[in-house]
């Protein structure tokens, strides 16, 4: 996607805004290569000429394709624990308008692949516009398609653009066709026509750009966070994918050990030279005495290759990469010592990775408390200090207890707190889901009627 090709000039942009944007096209730049990287480690596509080292592996086996999950892994792990489960208002109920939102929007589904592309790339963005039959549009972008500039003294974005379409150039080029910048105070979308752009402003109240981001592992220096695919765990990945090349190729090697066959003539010997295979399966192989030396013919086998340590490498590959991502050592798909033998040793080995999600579950809850009222102030026709609402992010537990667990503690909050067996949470413990719970709701909701009706009725027959 090679936006670079964009002019200086956009026909009815602000000069100042020009500026901007160009420096919003720098940030993008730089960053484009680094996150097709991450991208491919995600995917598994590293090729051998990146990782080998020119000792042990030919470059004629170079084309050898090796998967190698570990950089998925280390994403979707960690985004799977962090369920996000809608809003809760101020007074523990739903808020007025938002759920409509959430809804038609399909948010809780939708930040699933925001938190994906956040934790592949370090970041991912929400955007908003105003809709009539939505209320507020919520869309979010990942790095690859979005940038933005941090404001350091307000502690949000500058300004920002995402790619929202792309399209042919007359030459047949895909190029973006469609971009979204966000100010202070407008939404400028810019349209190209060919190799001309134009703009079109469309101003808004709210104060600040309507861009909101979802960041993982932000700090000082980083404000747009780093990515769980970083340098240590992209060599960790090299290694094993060099690693079961090595194994691949002496796997090769002792399925057809090496042989000899001494003291032969030259006409066995291009007869062997010509028919290695057929030499190989047979089940006879026969040699006369040479004639001319009067030696007899001797055969012999080289000591196969052991794949034993291209197995401990694995293992040893494995911890560490258990060690840099969090990740449970079993998660690495290595048979190794350390793997747990118990569920205490499971839940001990993920506690790494459960205070890793609780930190995920706090950052993206404020920037989702974010979204949630600047997509109720567009709704409202209002700004977000105007919006009579304190919503918070509710996730689900990421250490992911087992039902009988969860239930098991909710009937003893029960017997300690009154009431408490009458609300939803105690129905959400149990593991029944919000469609169950408004079954059961309902359909204890008839029983008490058809129960007033009887005694009711039963009173007027005495």
């Amino acid at each position: 996607m090679d936006i670079i090709l964009i002019p200086e000039q956009v026909n009815g942009l602000d000069p100042a805004e020009v500026g901007k944007l160009r420096k919003l096209l720098n940030v993008y730049s730089n960053s484009t290569t680094k996150n097709a990287e991450k991208n491919r480690y995600y995917e598994g596509k590293i090729p051998l000429s990146e990782v080998n080292l020119g000792i042990a592996l030919p470059k004629g086996f170079q084309g050898l394709e090796i998967g190698c999950a570990w950089g998925a892994k280390t994403v979707d792990v960690l985004a799977s624990r962090s369920m996000f489960d809608g809003f809760v208002g101020e007074n523990g109920e739903d808020v007025e308008g938002l759920n409509d939102i959430i809804e038609k929007n399909d948010l809780i589904a939708q930040y699933q692949k925001a938190c994906r592309d956040e934790l592949k790339l370090g970041c991912s963005f929400a955007t908003f516009s105003a809709d009539p039959e939505l209320g507020a549009k919520i869309r979010f972008h990942s790095a690859q398609t979005a940038a933005a500039v941090w404001d350091g003294e307000k502690g949000r974005i500058a300004y920002g653009f995402a790619i929202v379409g792309r399209a042919p150039t007359n030459d047949g080029y895909w190029m973006p066709a469609e971009i979204n910048y966000y100010t202070d105070d407008a939404i400028w979308v810019l349209i190209r026509d060919g190799y001309v752009w134009s703009a079109y402003k469309y101003p808004h109240i709210m104060g600040r750009p309507l861009m909101e981001p979802l960041v993982y592992n932000a700090t000082s220096t980083k404000p747009f966070g780093q990515s769980r695919i970083k340098e240590p765990i992209r060599r960790l990945i090299q290694g094993y994918v060099r690693t079961v090349a090595n194994a691949t190729i002496g796997l090769e090697f002792s399925t057809a050990p090496q042989k000899y066959l001494m003291g032969v003539t030259d006409d066995q010997y291009d007869q062997i030279i010509n028919s290695k295979f057929k030499q190989y399966i047979g089940n006879i192989l026969a040699g006369t005495t040479n004639p001319e030396t009067g030696e007899k013919p001797t055969f012999g086998q080289l000591t196969q290759g052991n794949i034993e340590p291209h197995v401990q490498m694995l293992r040893m590959l494995a911890t560490q990469f258990s060690a840099a991502s969090g990740l449970p050592v079993s998660d690495t798909g290595v048979v190794n010592d350390a793997n747990p033998t118990s569920s205490d040793a499971i839940l001990a080995q993920s506690q790494t990775l459960v205070l890793m999600a609780e930190q995920l579950n706090q950052s993206n809850g404020d920037a989702l408390r974010t979204i949630a009222m600047m997509a109720l102030a567009i709704a409202n026709n209002t700004t977000m200090d105007e919006v009579d609402q304190n919503v918070i992010a509710h996730f689900k537990n990421p250490a992911m207890p087992s039902v009988a667990v969860t239930a098991d503690a909710a009937v003893k909050i029960a017997s300690a707190r009154p009431g408490f067996s009458e609300t939803d949470t105690f129905l959400e413990m149990l593991g029944f889901d919000q469609a169950d719970i408004r079954r059961i709701k309902a359909q204890e909701s008839l029983a008490r009627g058809q129960a007033v009706l009887g005694e009711f009725l039963n009173d007027n027959n005495s």
